[in-house]
């Protein structure tokens, strides 16, 4: 059977912050999760990730703080790799789309995806409006705009989308406009721009998204199709320049594009292809081989992102690669760009702190919980695991501290750590360390390896839905049926009386542990990797078809450790 092939993407974080729980929970996780489970089972996988550090958000971050872009760029993007790496989440490249390894490639694809377009007729070139700050002496990007929503008369709205209700916004649709600059209320001049033409790329893209429905998540099925309700006035035309001087130049011989960079929403999914052609190029293989990986019908493209990107990856970007088909096909014929296999969108995750309201994380305000703080302290796994027990797969839910601790506590140590520790401190006390031998078995314990083999199936199903909620709760229950076994059968009473029927129950035990260092592998690999070591395995254990192969009787176990350790909410809090 030939290999399955997946280049996988995660949402580029801006450039001009630190990450938070609500950005791993969002995307990152979720993906790494896939990733290592798509690896267990033998697939080719390419992970790709970046830092964008084009646009506004990453110049309005710099003014702010009295700092070059290109400086507060390299920063951020150095400390985002590091709270990755200190939370197991491992690409294959993370980029940066003006880092000054990754920005002449990146630019090089970019002017190439917007010249194809362009020589498509996909952009029509308008004499618009657009709102300029009088005070700061210069057209205002979209993020320098804020105001309320037309639509949803929320106050929390920018100059091109609605931080509540997510719609697509036009800064001139916005409801008393205020320059972020200067606070002052700008006034529309006249400019120009190349508008992406998605009002002719809607039928295509709807009938693209209908063919998703069964696959799909239906939040972001029905966002994306509700963009192009009638009543919605369906998609228009984006602009896809800016007046600005940092970013991706216009690649066009026309002096209206003096001054003007590509809109980051167009360079920024552009920097998943460029950072792939970059790992191409390093690992030897010449930049264009990024063409195996996104123009090849046998590799799946799966995105994933949080709930406010929604817009970009299922509307937005898979225009823009239609655009750049030379046939009407939806997907795409062999040598042309593939659209999606799927676009995976996490909802928003709020933050609940002891004795207080729910509410938003928000960056402004300090209502997070930082990555990198986190980090100093305390190990992956347990966030890792109350991340994606508690994920905001289908509505928004929140991080609350205590449920945090109860859930480590009561869940990770007691059930999945509790199972380990009190079966390798049994086989080290009793058995010298090894295998005992599996005997005759019972019904008993053929029902509990049974249990093994049918949670290998159930968590493999789940995690190809990407449903990683509920795949993880299968890996728990597998545990919590672990503990059920060995209290039924009771090897600390049988040791006294029948040693023989004591070492089966041990074996199977054992058996089950296997399994599970398997399951948990994509989850917690720190504690899986403690697991590996334990019983003696190397990383060939992590092969999903080799979950329940046996541990063979007789094999030299190593020492027991302590999987995870009791949080203590003083310690985290500060209570």
């Amino acid at each position: 059977m030939a290999t399955r092939r997946f280049l996988i993407t995660a949402g580029l974080p801006y450039s001009n912050g630190r990450l938070h729980v609500g950005h791993i929970a969002g995307a990152y996780l979720p993906a790494d999760i896939y990733v290592r489970y798509l690896r267990a089972t033998g697939a080719e996988v390419c992970y790709v990730c970046g830092s964008d550090d084009n646009g506004v958000a990453a110049v309005k971050t710099a003014r702010e703080q009295g700092r070059s872009v290109e400086e507060l760029t390299a920063f951020f993007n150095a400390s985002q790799r590091a709270s990755f790496c200190g939370l197991g989440i491992e690409f294959d490249i993370f980029g940066g789309t003006h880092q000054p390894e990754f920005v002449e490639l990146h630019e090089k694809i970019s002017r190439e995806f917007f010249l194809t377009i362009h020589a498509k007729d996909y952009f029509t070139k308008r004499t618009t409006k657009q709102l300029y700050d009088t005070e700061a002496e210069q057209f205002l990007p979209d993020r320098f705009v804020k105001g309320t929503c037309p639509h949803c008369k929320s106050a929390n709205a920018f100059g091109d989308q609605c931080e509540d209700c997510g719609k697509s916004l036009d800064a001139l649709e916005l409801i008393d406009p205020i320059s972020t600059m200067s606070d002052s209320r700008p006034e529309p001049r006249e400019t120009i721009h190349w508008y992406l033409r998605l009002d002719q790329l809607q039928d295509r893209l709807r009938t693209w998204l209908e063919s998703k429905r069964d696959t799909w998540r239906s939040t972001v099925v029905n966002f994306a199709l509700g963009q192009m309700a009638p009543d919605e006035g369906g998609l228009r035309e984006r602009a896809m320049t800016r007046d600005l001087d940092w970013g991706v130049p216009v690649p066009l011989d026309d002096p209206d594009a003096a001054g003007k960079v590509l809109y980051v929403w167009f360079d920024a999914p552009i920097g998943y292809i460029s950072f792939t052609a970059k790992l191409c190029a390093d690992r030897g293989e010449g930049w264009e081989a990024y063409e195996r990986w996104w123009k090849s019908p046998d590799c799946k493209i799966v995105n994933f992102i949080g709930e406010d990107n929604t817009i970009f990856h299922a509307v937005t970007f898979p225009a823009m690669l239609l655009a750049t088909h030379d046939s009407d096909s939806i997907q795409g014929a062999p040598g042309e760009f593939q659209l999606p296999a799927n676009v995976v969108a996490n909802s928003f995750l709020n933050i609940k702190f002891p004795g207080k309201e729910e509410e938003k994380i928000s960056k402004s305000r300090g209502t997070a919980v930082w990555i990198e703080d986190y980090l100093e302290t305390f190990e992956a796994d347990p966030l890792r695991y109350y991340l994606t027990a508690n994920a905001p797969e289908s509505q928004r839910v929140a991080f609350d501290f205590d449920d945090f601790v109860t859930r480590n506590n009561t869940e990770l140590l007691n059930a999945l750590g509790n199972f380990f520790n009190r079966t390798m401190t049994f086989v080290h006390k009793y058995f010298d360390g090894k295998v005992p031998p599996s005997g005759t078995r019972e019904p008993v314990d053929t029902e509990q390896l049974d249990r093994c083999k049918a949670a290998v199936a159930a968590v493999g199903d789940e995690l190809e839905r990407c449903r990683f909620k509920a795949a993880l709760a299968k890996v728990m229950q597998l545990a919590r049926d672990a503990n059920g076994y060995f209290d039924a059968t009771a090897p600390f009473r049988s040791r006294k009386t029948d040693m023989e029927a004591c070492g089966r129950a041990i074996n199977v035990c054992l058996q089950t542990a296997r399994t599970l260092t398997t399951l948990m592998a994509p989850f917690l690999p720190v504690s899986a990797r403690k697991c590996i070591t334990m019983l003696r395995l190397d990383d060939s254990a992590l092969a999903w078809s080799g979950a329940t192969d046996p541990l063979a009787d007789g094999t030299a176990l190593g020492e027991p450790q302590l999987l995870f350790k009791k949080l203590d909410p003083k310690e985290l809090f500060g209570e």
